[in-house]
């Protein structure tokens, strides 16, 4: 029977005890496990190498995105630093988006100046650029979409054909839509990363990754050296991230419609100056967004007008909107990236990537929309008396 992404997302891991019957997994612990006879090791040895709590979210997370099995990390930058420690040697070149993740801008940027392989950093968007970058021949198309703050769309089966032409490997972080919104591998893609932390958790108490393959050589390889350098997820992190995935489903759909009455509002206030969303029919990817998307997410952002202390002001006066970093979570977190996420990026890359110092970025939890509109209303009256 073939399942829908609900029913996976709820039935991982149940009913699988078979010397109690409990409907729940349990948590297994133990670092390490005995060996039957002398020579003859169990399924699991030690449980950096393999953990039956951990294989369970492995097995969910893989059948929930098509692929043929996964390896859940300890975060989701370890998860893209397995990626490009497994195919990845000096001199080899990656393509990564111009205005990605500001923790995958500085890992690929940092790895370069240290000669671990080449970056080029590119709008995507850009086909001449784009056509540029790849005559270089690289080993791997990183793609983020949508991107991280600005809301980019990139089109994952034209850059994932382009890709191939060259032999390259295309990798998508899929972490702002989940593959509740969004299928990757359908879409040409070889390789999916997430960072766990985020929606596939959705309560902001564990740090994961998970990379997920299509094949099976691949997945091979990468388990192999995940247990080498040792950036397997723990026990317990994998139990919550396995109880997690079981409300992914009807969060990311309340998310998602509280998004929506938020970006309504939003344009609706004279201090916001432009709104990053791809539901926008003027948003520059809203038509790609529609044919690879099932939706269009619970991320935002948008820039306020005013001086930093209009900004100040604005977080300020917030009370339901947790000035933090991170998303995906249940609760609403807002977040400056220029000074928070994108931080480590340096002030030129940001300006390249267009990540201004008046952009706000929304990660939309499930209060009830009205509560949050009250709030921001709270914040826009007191930055506008400034």
């Amino acid at each position: 029977m073939t399942k829908k992404t609900a029913t996976i997302a709820i039935h991982n891991g149940l009913n699988e005890d078979t010397q109690f019957g409990c409907v729940v997994p349990p948590i297994y612990l133990s670092s390490t496990y005995n060996f039957p006879e002398f020579n003859q090791p169990r399924e699991h040895d030690y449980s950096r190498r393999g953990n039956p709590t951990r294989d369970m979210v492995q097995k969910a997370l893989a059948e929930l995105e098509g692929g043929v099995g996964a390896v859940v990390t300890s975060s989701g930058m370890s998860a893209i630093h397995l990626i490009c420690t497994v195919f990845l040697q000096p001199g080899d070149v990656i393509i990564a988006p111009h205005d990605c993740y500001g923790g995958s801008y500085r890992l690929f940027n940092s790895q370069q100046e240290r000669g671990a392989y080449r970056v080029i950093f590119v709008d995507q968007n850009d086909e001449s650029a784009l056509q540029k970058a790849l005559a270089q021949q690289p080993k791997i198309v990183f793609i983020e979409t949508p991107s991280n703050p600005l809301l980019r769309i990139t089109d994952i089966e034209k850059i994932s054909e382009l890709a191939h032409q060259v032999g390259a490997l295309v990798v998508a972080d899929n972490t702002f839509m989940s593959p509740v919104l969004q299928k990757p591998l359908a879409l040409g893609a070889d390789i999916i990363v997430h960072s766990c932390t985020k929606y596939l958790n959705g309560h902001s108490d564990i740090v994961a990754g998970v990379v997920i393959c299509q094949c099976r050589k691949q997945l091979e390889d990468l388990s192999w050296w995940a247990n080498n350098i040792g950036v397997t997820s723990g026990a317990f992190d994998s139990y919550l991230l396995l109880r997690g995935i079981r409300t992914l489903v009807p969060r990311i759909r309340l998310q998602q419609e509280n998004a929506q009455i938020l970006v309504d509002y939003l344009q609706t206030q004279s201090l916001v100056e432009k709104i990053y969303y791809p539901a926008l029919k003027n948003h520059a990817g809203h038509n790609i967004a529609k044919k690879q998307q099932q939706g269009f997410g619970a991320m935002l952002s948008f820039e306020l007008k005013g001086t930093e202390q209009v900004i100040k002001t604005f977080l300020s006066h917030l009370t339901l909107f947790t000035l933090a970093e991170s998303l995906g979570g249940v609760e609403t977190l807002i977040c400056h990236p220029a000074t928070m996420t994108h931080a480590g990026m340096s002030e030129e890359a940001r300006k390249t990537a267009g990540i201004s110092a008046s952009l706000l970025r929304i990660s939309v939890g499930i209060e009830d929309s009205q509560d949050l509109i009250n709030d921001l209303q709270i914040a826009f009256d007191a930055a506008t008396k400034r």
